[in-house]
């Protein structure tokens, strides 16, 4: 039925006088709130008697809830108290309802509360219920836990309302205590125990989410599909495989949420092969259909192996099937770009209809991991022209480019910005761009400044102290690198895998051997922590820096990891400048073994053969690299002038001061002859 049809109803009724009776008027004040047209509900509501009144208002304001018009619903209740309509059980805590909604502001609820308590309805069970919701859609609890403090009576619902608002402050002890204290007054539904399944995700503790499970159990509310997901996506958070494995094998009939918590979690452990073959199975069932957000946690952990041909498959089956969203394209955005085909993800990134900070993110961070700085410093400055406030983010990705850059100044400009222009955000965005800003200092070479905003930071966690940690070895600080670390674990914040390679690195380039020899065996045995392959390598770099040559061979070959080229080519390195010719060719040659078509290993070898005098294998090598034309790729640098960067590529002579600038390198290099 359309408007049209409805108001030749309306006009049929009035003719009988049917229109008087309160069931038809009220139908058909509903269809015309249906259409929006609030001036005919207004009309009907004043054809009725007075007493009729204030259930027919409650019904079109319940009506424009519903329908999701939240604002329509306010202009109603505001037209209804300028009536002087009276008020009833049901007409604030619809009211209640559409504030929710919209997540209004606390003081819209305290106006709604005071008028609730002069018209005497404050503590009805159904209003306070709806209130409290309120209160904790709004943030703020501790109005809700006063409210809740005081009603004469509370049902199960005002217990789980009031237990979420806790959850979503992340106070899991406060909401785990209000729930021991409801069941010994109340047992809980499942609803109940859903909003506890939340709050141990939050706060990754297994003990208690085990216990709200084997309540489930107990209570036999386990057979609901959602608390079941909501129990396997508890174990999942807390990163227990075995228990992922059995409840997801013992979910009876298994939905699409079930299978993505399961390919989220394989995800995140890193397990792709898993994570394919459970898509292969989703693919192959008939039972349930796979969803773009399927399709997003796939393409999500793909990416983190950057397997390219298996991620194209799946673009292949998002184009065949047509599901896509603008989610979606930010994540085959971020598996392109992480595979390194950028002209894949600038493309993609144009598809997007409407894109969010998260896709400018995506597309900024690609740039970024892939060099193209500059492309990121051009893209941030497209996004200002539509965006003046951007996320802490993207801040976050302007900031890393510049550090990767040197650009100090720049760096500097944007800092100076963001203290005058406080950026809002989550709390942990916002940490993330302190260390951001932390490590820019850093690369940039201004250990000073560096260390003066580290002291400023009120809250410092182990990126922060890794950050400075790593910052002073690379500036050949070693002994205020092994201060810092000390005063890390002094202030009980718990090193990870990155602080240690930053401390084997800083022992390294410091030459602090027995240092580093005690900061090795540390990782195991006082962290708990196996050395990976960096840490290795970090470590066969510190032995030949200091000429312990077989010393570092012997670590290599009693790798139970298979040693990649950078832990030979730090051997080949150490043996360069000790002269040592047999380890350098071992070396070299393994090197050639794992990447036979790098120019770069190509010309160490020939090196190495040339200063031994072996020029036949030198011609012979130069011959090979000229049949696969292998050519070594020039390296590059950027400085940073009066806040204008200079990017210079080794053999250019393209730049337009370059005679100048080799004049300047030329008087140098008379001036400091050795270096």
């Amino acid at each position: 039925m359309d408007l049209y049809s409805v108001k030749k109803v309306h006009a049929a009724l009035i003719v009988s006088d049917a229109l008087f009776s309160r069931p038809v008027a009220s139908k058909l004040a509903k269809l015309y709130a249906r259409f929006h047209d609030l001036g005919s509900v207004l009309g009907i509501i004043k054809t009725l008697r007075e007493e009729a009144n204030t259930m027919m208002w409650n019904l079109i304001i319940k009506t424009q809830v519903e329908l999701g018009l939240f604002h329509a619903a306010f202009l109603l209740y505001k037209q209804m108290r300028a009536a002087s309509v009276p008020h009833d059980a049901f007409t604030l805590p619809t009211i209640n309802q559409a504030l929710s909604a919209i997540r209004s502001d606390v003081v819209f609820a305290k106006m709604i509360h005071c008028q609730a308590i002069q018209t005497g309805l404050d503590m009805d069970l159904y209003f306070c219920n709806t209130m409290i919701d309120v209160y904790v859609k709004c943030g703020c609890v501790t109005s809700a836990r006063n409210l809740f403090d005081v009603m004469p009576h509370r049902d199960l619902v005002s217990w789980t309302s009031l237990i979420s608002g806790y959850v979503s402050e992340r106070q899991v002890r406060v909401a785990s205590h209000l729930f021991k204290k409801m069941r010994t007054e109340l047992e809980p539904n499942s609803v109940t125990l859903l909003v506890m399944l939340r709050a141990c995700c939050a706060s990754r503790t297994p003990k208690d989410g085990s216990q709200v499970h084997g309540y489930a159990i107990k209570s036999g509310l386990l057979m609901d599909t959602s608390l079941q997901n909501a129990v396997l996506s508890m174990y999942a958070n807390t990163g227990n495989t075995e228990c992922v494995e059995t409840i997801f094998s013992e979910i009876h009939i298994t939905d699409v949420v079930s299978w993505n918590i399961f390919i989220s979690f394989h995800g995140m452990q890193g397990d792709i092969m898993e994570v394919i073959r459970i898509f292969k199975e989703m693919l192959g069932g008939e039972e349930f259909s796979w969803t773009i957000q399927t399709l997003t946690l796939v393409l999500s952990a793909i990416a983190k192996s950057c397997s390219l041909s298996v991620g194209e498959s799946v673009h292949c089956l998002v184009i065949k099937t047509g599901l896509s969203d603008d989610i979606l394209l930010t994540s085959l955005l971020d598996f392109y770009a992480k595979c390194g085909q950028l002209e894949s993800s600038v493309e993609l990134f144009g598809e997007i209809q409407c894109k969010s900070n998260i896709a400018w993110s995506a597309m900024m961070s690609g740039f970024i991991q892939n060099g193209h700085f500059m492309e990121t410093i051009a893209l941030f400055q497209q996004l200002r022209a539509t965006d003046p406030d951007p996320d802490p983010v993207i801040w976050r990705n302007l900031i890393d480019a510049y550090a990767n850059l040197g650009a100090l100044t720049l760096g500097k400009g944007v800092h100076g910005f963001l203290i005058k222009n406080l950026v809002n955000g989550i709390e942990e965005d916002i940490a993330q761009l302190e260390n951001s800003i932390l490590n820019m200092y850093v690369k940039s070479g201004s250990i000073s400044s560096a260390r003066a905003y580290f002291d400023r930071l009120s809250s410092k966690d182990v990126v922060a102290w890794t950050t400075m940690i790593e910052g002073f070895g690379s500036h050949g600080f070693g002994h205020d690198a092994l201060s810092y670390f000390a005063l890390m674990i002094e202030q009980r914040v718990r090193p990870n895998s990155v602080t240690f390679l930053s401390l084997l690195s800083a022992c390294s380039h410091s030459g602090l051997v027995s240092e580093g020899c005690k900061i090795y065996c540390s990782m195991t045995w006082d962290f708990g922590i196996e050395p990976a392959l960096d840490h290795q390598t970090c470590f066969v770099d510190l032995l030949g820096r200091h000429g312990l040559l077989k010393e570092a061979l012997s670590i290599i070959l009693k790798m139970i990891i298979l040693p990649d080229s950078r832990i030979w080519g730090a051997l080949l390195a150490a043996s360069k400048v000790y002269g040592n010719k047999k380890v350098g060719e071992y070396a070299a040659q393994k090197l050639l073994e794992l990447e036979p078509d790098n120019a770069g290993y190509y010309t160490l070898l020939s090196n190495v053969k040339a200063s031994a005098g072996r020029w036949d294998e030198v011609e012979e090598l130069r011959r090979v690299m000229s049949e696969k034309n292998l050519k070594k790729k020039p390296g590059w640098s950027c400085i940073e002038v009066e806040g204008v960067m200079q990017g210079f590529t080794s053999g250019n002579i393209s730049h337009p001061k370059a005679e100048h600038i080799y004049e300047t390198l030329d008087s140098l290099a008379i001036a400091i002859p050795y270096v």
